[in-house]
Order: C-alpha cells, then structure tokens, then sequence
C-alpha cells in the first residue's frame, strides 16, 4: 500500500514539475479549457437566474371558474370553503354576476349594458391564482373544480406559462448540447497536449517498456497530467463565471430596480461548481487515456 501511495505521489510531483516547466504552454491550455467550460457553465446560471425571475414575477396564471347559473349561495359558500382548504392556491376571489356585468360595460364602453336584458346573462365567477406556475400543476387544480356539480366551466390561463416552460426547455436543452461539444473539446486539447507531451518523452517510454515497465506504470503520469490540467481549466471557469456574474449583477439590479423589484443574479453554486470541477478532470483524464493508449499500442505494434 505503501509503495503504491508512494507511486502516486511520485506522480503527481512529477506532474506538477514538468507544468511548472513550461509555464506558457500550461497556462494557454487552462485558458483554452477555462474559456471552453465557461460558455456553458454561463448560460445555465443565466438560464437558472431567469426561471428564478420568472417564478418571482407578479403576473401569474390565472384559472377561472364560472359556476351554473342556478347555482345557490350555499353551493357558493361551500366553493369558497373548498378553495381556502387547497394548498396549491396563492389567492382566490369571487366576482358576482352583477360585478361582472359592471366590468363588461366598461370593458364595453356602455353605459347601461343590461338596459335591454331581461337578465344577468353572465353568472357567477372565481379567479384562482395558482401558487405554482407549472402547467401540469394548473391542469390539476382546474380537473379538480371541474368535477363539482355546481360547475359549468373551467378555464386555464396557462398558455403563457407553457410557452415559458418551454422555452427554459429549450435553453437548458441547448446548453447541455454546448456542454457535449465543448466536452469534445476538451478532450481534444487534452489529448493534443499529451500527445506533445508523449513526443518529448518517446525515448524514455521505449525504454521503460524494454525493462519491463506496465502500460499502466507508464500511463500514470499522463493521466495526472490530464487531470491536474481539467482541475486547473475547471478552476478557471468557475472564477470566469463569477466574474461575469458579478459584472452582470450591477446592471441586473439597477433594471429591476426600475420595475420596482429587488432582483439579483445568482452565481454558481457550490454543487454545481464541483460537479464543474469533477467534469473538467474527468474529461482531462479522458483525453490523456485515449492519447498514451494509443501510442502504447502502436509502439508495441512495433
């Protein structure tokens, strides 16, 4: 166990030295991979920010009740009871017949809209403001009511909440297909820089392998190598990310402010920005595997 920590640790040192030996090539390549992680990792802190904003917007989706024209008030009465014992509603309001010819004559620019009828045409009605916005949410609630007897008909102001859903789908889908491609990427640099790494060192790994030396003795260092360059890219990203978080936050704010809301991004968090970390050497370490395995099999084709 001893001999195989020590093995490592030779390693990783050996890592660091030969990074601290060409320091220009090391730092452009963290730049390269930093920049590369960054574009995504931007986005889908935007993309959260804004499903945030949406979720704090005063505008919420609206469903409306209308009840049976024959309905009773003791039927109203007990809708209204209903309607405070649900947890999904953030507010409810009743609006009577009367109220609500009132508000279509103005809505009409008539004077006396019901001059001519013989009756209130228009029955009696509830606004309900979900307490979420999700579609599937807003489509509960109105089966639900729709199911009373007392009910005529039920109708969701949903659409806009779809169209938002949807296009946070669309962003949050878009983003991790840049992440796949720009993860290609940084296999690819990876790799490049290994394979650099490999020409400058082809001698010594023909004659470790003529003394007897494993593929995975030889490979070890690579690997670090990889690794430590996804850790050090990663590193990277995630200060880019917080700087343009930080940047963008000043004018965020003062834009809100005039809307008067107090809204302010959110940069990375901590799981997210690990989980960057985590892929960032995964993939390191990924492409230096496929560069030294490579070359291991066609030096011994040879």
């Amino acid at each position: 166990m001893k001999t195989w920590l020590s093995h490592h640790r030779q390693a990783i040192v050996a890592t660091l030295a030969r990074m601290a030996q060409t320091p220009f090539a090391t730092v452009f390549a963290v730049i390269a991979i930093g920049v590369a992680l960054s574009l995504p990792a931007v986005l889908y802190v935007l993309l959260n920010n804004a499903a945030r904003l949406a979720g704090t917007l005063p505008a919420q989706p609206e469903i409306s009740v209308y009840m049976r024209m024959d309905a009773t008030n003791a039927q109203i009465n007990d809708l209204r009871q209903r309607l405070k014992a649900r947890t999904d509603l953030a507010d409810f309001r009743f609006v009577p017949r009367d109220t609500a010819l009132v508000e279509l004559s103005k809505q009409a620019g008539v004077a006396d809209i019901s001059a001519g009828l013989t009756q209130n045409p228009l029955p009696d009605a509830w606004v309900l403001t979900p307490r979420k916005a999700q579609p599937e949410n807003i489509t509960r609630i109105a089966t639900a009511l729709q199911a009373l007897p007392y009910i005529d008909t039920v109708k969701q102001d949903s659409q806009w909440a779809q169209r938002l859903n949807a296009l946070l789908d669309l962003g949050h889908d878009f983003v991790m297909l840049l992440a796949v491609l720009l993860g290609a990427a940084l296999v690819a640099v990876s790799g490049n820089t290994i394979r650099l790494q490999i020409l400058t060192r082809r001698a010594e790994i023909e004659v470790s392998q003529l003394i007897g030396a494993t593929h995975r003795y030889i490979r070890r260092p690579f690997l670090y190598f990889g690794v430590l360059q996804g850790l050090f890219g990663g590193l990277a990203a995630w200060l880019v990310v917080a700087v343009s978080i930080d940047l963008l936050d000043r004018p965020v704010a003062e834009l809100s402010a005039l809307y008067h809301a107090n809204f302010h991004l959110q940069s990375l968090g901590l799981i997210p920005g690990l989980t960057l970390l985590l892929s960032a050497m995964l993939l390191g370490g990924f492409g230096a595997y496929l560069t030294v395995t490579r070359t291991l099999f066609q030096t011994d084709a040879h």
